[in-house]
């Protein structure tokens, strides 16, 4: 016989569970009214327990491909257990053929600057949009300071992950206090904006890796379900993802210029998951495993 709880120690389990983050609702951006921004001393959320997490966390030893251009001839046939891919071009198709065919699908998108060719792009104030990248034609950094007017922005592009089916999401250019960016970020603005996009992901069930940032990694490493990095063999640098590995975490990761004689066995004893790559993130690939 089901016993009935006195209402004060039903309100008190009910407030430890919401407190545990046993309930963890999602609604829909249409019905959600803004939230107030993280401040810079904002502390990440709890882990999640084993039982709670429902979003994909690969471990060392994951298969991928990562293609972000040629989005109409996203070759499908590699015989890997993740695609990275692009958020707003790549094909719903592509996504419904990846996940037919049992991979796992990231969705792609950068979440601290400003492209002038995206759908999106008139969504940005233009006082948050800053200096151009450099070497990247129509693309500015952002003032992550202003989580206040970048988070619709971000939300929605999180909601659009969802509704293509993504399983996870790549945010990209999550290290600009570390660049000429024009405004004065701080590494504290940066945990701030880093963390809030890892929470508006996890919200949604969505797995997210932290893009470069490698000096942020202690602050963030249990805020991210993977790494994912650009050339750090050729800058000496890989030391700094081994926390991902140890956290059994995977470290995704790609070079450009070296021969993958030249940083795959390293990157194999390291337990990485690392491509040879072109510059453009055409089909191509070279696999250190």
């Amino acid at each position: 016989m089901k016993r009935l709880l006195p209402i004060t120690l039903l309100l008190l389990l009910l407030t430890g569970a919401a407190a545990a983050g046993a309930y963890r609702v999602y609604l829909p951006l249409v019905s959600r009214g803004p939230a107030a921004a993280p401040t810079a001393t904002s502390t990440p959320s709890p882990s999640p327990t084993p039982a709670e997490q429902t979003w994909w966390q690969p471990a060392p030893g994951t298969s991928w491909q990562w293609q972000l251009s040629n989005n109409d001839a996203i070759d499908t046939s590699f015989d890997v257990a993740m695609y990275d891919i692009d958020l707003f071009e790549a094909p719903q198709s592509v996504i419904d053929q990846l996940h037919a065919d049992g991979r796992i699908v990231i969705c792609y998108f950068s979440a601290g600057s400003w492209e002038d060719w995206r759908p999106d792009k008139d969504d940005f104030p233009p006082e948050v949009i800053g200096k151009p990248l450099d070497n990247w034609e129509g693309e500015s950094w952002l003032d992550i300071r202003q989580i206040d007017l970048l988070a619709p922005i971000m939300r929605a592009r999180l909601d659009l992950a969802v509704q293509k089916n993504c399983d996870g999401v790549e945010p990209d250019n999550v290290d600009g206090y570390a660049n000429d960016t024009g405004f004065p970020l701080t590494a504290d603005d940066q945990l701030a904006y880093n963390r809030f996009l890892a929470s508006e992901a996890h919200s949604r069930d969505l797995s997210i890796g932290l893009k470069n940032d490698l000096d942020q990694i202690p602050d963030l490493l249990s805020d991210f379900d993977w790494a994912l990095n650009e050339e750090c063999f050729s800058y000496n640098e890989c030391d700094l993802l081994a926390p991902f590995v140890e956290a059994g975490k995977a470290v995704f990761g790609v070079e450009y210029e070296l021969n993958t004689a030249d940083f795959c066995p390293q990157a194999n004893a390291m337990n990485f998951d690392f491509l040879k790559k072109h510059w453009e993130l055409d089909a191509w690939r070279e696999s250190c495993r």
